[in-house]
């Protein structure tokens, strides 16, 4: 997404607060409120949005990539964007409830069903997400990841990992399902490999949920799409609904939220958080603690 970001810039989508003041007409919110805010604007004019499909309006405003962000002590949304968290939930672990309402729409773009088989390819912070939420429902699920650090933190939620580089995943499958192939899979590595391992698992009639962003176009085995019948859904954002469900599961702890925090840092020290994530190491979630006196805030 670098060039929909201009500098300066204030970045930040995934994040809770409390409110210091509202604005004129606003009666739903009171200062001292537990929020987080569903970071999206839409224009409410374009076809998308006429067919109820607002999340991906064609003129859609992230906030937080295509506008000022939530990394920073004091931020004005509209009232619209925001949703309420309970007053028990802390806010380090409400800060995740945006990436984990990315996991149940992609869950529900892909129809996941108790009993079925599910593949995550891509056991990053998304992946693991993707896996808790569809195993919430009662499908079986399988990670596979390179990181033996992440393949770690997800077995010690109680998922079961394949590494790929020392087995072959769809070998494994094939052994696991009794032949079939796994009924969903979804492709969250951004990686050609990834999309070639999650294609090659599905059964006859399977379902492939593309969650990862690939920066350029990407080889695919079309020919396994005809002779398996397959089906490719794609899952971006989410709708409001979504993040309800997802305030619920990570405040009931389905979504084990402090455990994927892997350390928080003031915001002076926000560049070595983006510094680490970059450079791929033992880490899995890195909050900025944005507040100040008057507030408590986390991005």
């Amino acid at each position: 997404m670098d060039a929909r970001v201009a500098r300066p810039a204030v970045l930040g989508h995934e994040m809770s607060g409390r409110i210091l003041r509202t604005g004129p007409g606003v009666t739903d919110w009171q200062p001292g409120d537990t929020v987080t805010v569903m970071p999206l604007r839409w224009d409410d004019t374009c076809p998308a949005c006429h067919a109820g499909h607002r999340h991906i309006c064609h003129n859609l405003d992230f906030i937080g990539i295509d506008s000022p962000g939530a990394m920073q002590q004091r931020w004005t949304v509209p009232a619209s964007t925001l949703v309420r968290l309970p007053a028990t939930l802390p806010l380090d672990q409400a800060a995740l409830v945006e990436p984990t309402a990315v996991a149940v729409h992609d869950v529900g773009r892909a129809g996941v069903r108790e009993g079925e088989k599910v593949v995550v390819v891509g056991g990053g912070p998304v992946g693991v997400l993707i896996a808790l939420v569809a195993g919430s429902t009662g499908a079986d699920v399988r990670v596979v990841e390179l990181s033996a650090h992440r393949r770690k933190l997800a077995e010690d939620l109680g998922l079961t990992t394949w590494d790929p580089a020392a087995v072959d995943v769809p070998v494994l499958v094939q052994e696991w399902t009794g032949g079939a192939g796994a009924d969903v899979a979804f492709e969250v590595s951004g990686a050609a490999a990834g999309v070639e391992t999650a294609v090659e698992v599905l059964r006859v009639r399977g379902r492939l949920c593309l969650v990862a962003i690939h920066p350029r176009p990407r080889q695919m085995n079309l020919h396994r799409f005809f002779w398996r019948e397959l089906t490719l859904v794609s899952a971006r954002l989410y709708d409001r609904t979504d993040f309800e469900t997802a305030v619920g599961l990570v405040a009931e702890g389905t979504i084990p939220a402090q455990r994927l925090i892997s350390k928080v840092v003031p915001m002076t020290e926000a560049a070595s958080a983006f510094t680490a994530l970059e450079d791929g190491g033992d880490v899995m979630k890195i909050l900025v603690d944005c507040g100040d006196d008057t507030q408590e805030a986390h991005a």
